[in-house]
């Protein structure tokens, strides 16, 4: 395995790559400006995942609530790939899974951000499929299976073997983003994907579903996607972040009274009909902003809520499998809730 050090390095040498690449598209200087402007830039990291994300995005809320800031959307296939551009200072505000940020908060890579949003509890729209012929998660044993390291499918996929009484070490597990995957699974090269939409749908068509999240979840092994922002911009920009925040819970209200409203921008940023990406929206649980103010979620000011619980949860249990150095203690997590951020705008 190798040391922190090099781990460290490998990250920091594909934020600098990442980094080059990203200031060209977003056109900022990496402090919130744009070039040659006093304009705020809001650089922002989505992902092709058909949540309340993708309203904001295509109806251009954020953008309508702050006419004086260049908002700038760039696409990532996982949050992983989101840490790294974090690393590198290429976005300020992004979408990554439970997994990644508790990832981010720990060693070796101690990212200096907080989650202020909780854009869906992962359910069906995130499973394990395998190809005919395998019955059951115990059937993987000696098996190709794709999914993107780092990932909550990744580590859903290793509470799924742990539950199974597989060893991980007798799977041979392969580092693929979702279409990579899909890709993989047409030509025969992989047995099993544990994937989210809309990749997992095209692999539900011929393939059979092992395990959902919705099913771990119900195990106590919860997954969700959430929306972190990097200290230094909350801490420079509140005003953006509160906006960002209304903006997210008015695409929750719409997706909740207007779902065909809703699925219609979803669907135009992914490519799907109206009602394949109403029913993919369906299978997720969104949440407005008072609810994430509740104990279950991020809590209040002087009480965070039992995310940390989770995301402490999440840190023990991928150090036993390897793949964080070392575990925060609960402080640490609840530190990391950006309750004074969403409780502004839950006002």
């Amino acid at each position: 395995m190798p040391t922190n050090v090099s781990r460290r390095a490998l990250l920091l040498a594909a934020a600098v790559s990442l980094t080059a690449s990203l200031t060209v598209a977003c056109g900022a200087d990496g402090d919130g400006a744009a070039a040659g402007s006093k304009r705020t830039t809001v650089r922002i990291a989505y992902q092709a995942i058909p949540n309340a994300d993708l309203i904001v995005k295509n109806q251009r809320l954020l953008e309508k609530a702050l006419p004086d800031a260049d908002v700038k959307w760039v696409k990532f296939e996982s949050g992983g790939d989101v840490n790294t551009a974090v690393i590198a200072g290429s976005v300020d505000l992004g979408l990554a899974g439970s997994s990644p940020v508790t990832k981010g908060l720990s060693a070796p890579l101690n990212i200096p951000y907080k989650v202020v949003w909780i854009h869906d509890l992962i359910g069906d729209n995130e499973a394990l499929v395998a190809k005919p012929g395998i019955g059951s998660v115990k059937d993987l044993a000696g098996k190709k299976v794709a999914t993107p390291f780092g990932s909550t499918a990744h580590y859903s996929l290793l509470a799924a073997l742990k539950a199974a009484g597989v060893d991980p070490a007798a799977v041979q597990v392969i580092d693929l983003q979702p279409q990579d995957s899909l890709a993989a699974w047409k030509r025969g090269d992989i047995d099993a994907a544990y994937v989210w939409t809309p990749t997992l749908s095209e692999l539900t068509k011929d393939g059979k579903v092992l395990v959902t999240s919705r099913q771990l979840a119900q195990q106590g092994k919860p997954t969700a996607d959430l929306g972190v922002v990097t200290n230094a911009f909350a801490a420079k920009h509140p005003e953006v972040v509160t906006a960002w925040i209304k903006a997210q819970d008015e695409a929750v209200g719409q997706a909740r009274t207007a779902p065909a409203q809703a699925a219609k921008s979803i669907g135009a940023e992914l490519g799907l009909q109206p009602a394949e990406a109403q029913r993919q929206l369906s299978e997720l649980v969104l949440l407005s902003a008072k609810e994430q103010t509740g104990p279950e979620y991020l809590g209040t000011p002087g009480a965070p809520g039992k995310l940390a619980a989770t995301l402490h949860d999440a840190a023990v249990f991928l150090k036993e499998q390897k793949k964080v150095d070392a575990v925060p203690d609960d402080a640490a997590f609840g530190s990391a809730l950006a309750v004074e951020e969403l409780g502004r705008a839950a006002n």
